[in-house]
């Protein structure tokens, strides 16, 4: 992933245009520009991040902060390894959600190949692998996360924890 020039004045725009483009691009079912927007979107991420700092929540607002994290969770896992920390710092500082934190931690062990801890990840129509299925709704509402049985009806998955 390159560095790219970005103005660190206009990162709060920046930000504003990056979601945009993931959500369009998300409803959109043009894989090839899907990439391309995908891998630019990232760029323009990352270099925020690496030339500006992590912005908080107070510098860019919401949409802008939801920003960083849809290019970070939509990235290699590579990336979302490199950057997990800002993520989890921004998270203890009230800048992003622990909804958010929750996706990006299942998304990462999924990565790894190992079980995830809040039911968020679905792998090819199922329910990716999951650790003590019998408390995940514990774990879910300390991060702010409907039951797993709610979720996961969006994906007409029935959950068993057996």
């Amino acid at each position: 992933m390159d560095i790219i020039e970005v103005d660190c004045s206009k990162k709060r725009q920046i930000l504003s245009e990056v979601l945009e483009s993931d959500q369009r691009i998300r409803k959109s079912n043009e894989l090839i520009k899907y990439a391309k927007e995908d891998h630019r979107n990232q760029e323009l991420v990352i270099s925020i991040i690496e030339k500006c700092d992590m912005p908080t929540l107070k510098e860019v607002g919401p949409k802008q902060m939801d920003a960083i994290w849809l290019g970070l969770q939509h990235s290699t896992k590579e990336i979302r390894k490199k950057y997990f920390p800002q993520i989890e710092k921004a998270v203890e500082n009230g800048d992003l959600s622990k909804q958010q934190y929750a996706l990006m931690k299942d998304r990462m062990l999924m990565d790894e190949g190992k079980p995830q801890i809040y039911g968020s990840q679905i792998e090819n129509g199922k329910l990716y692998k999951l650790e003590n299925p019998k408390t995940v709704n514990e774990r879910r509402k300390e991060m702010g996360l409907e039951p797993i049985e709610d979720y996961l009806k969006y994906f007409n998955i029935q959950f068993n924890p057996n």
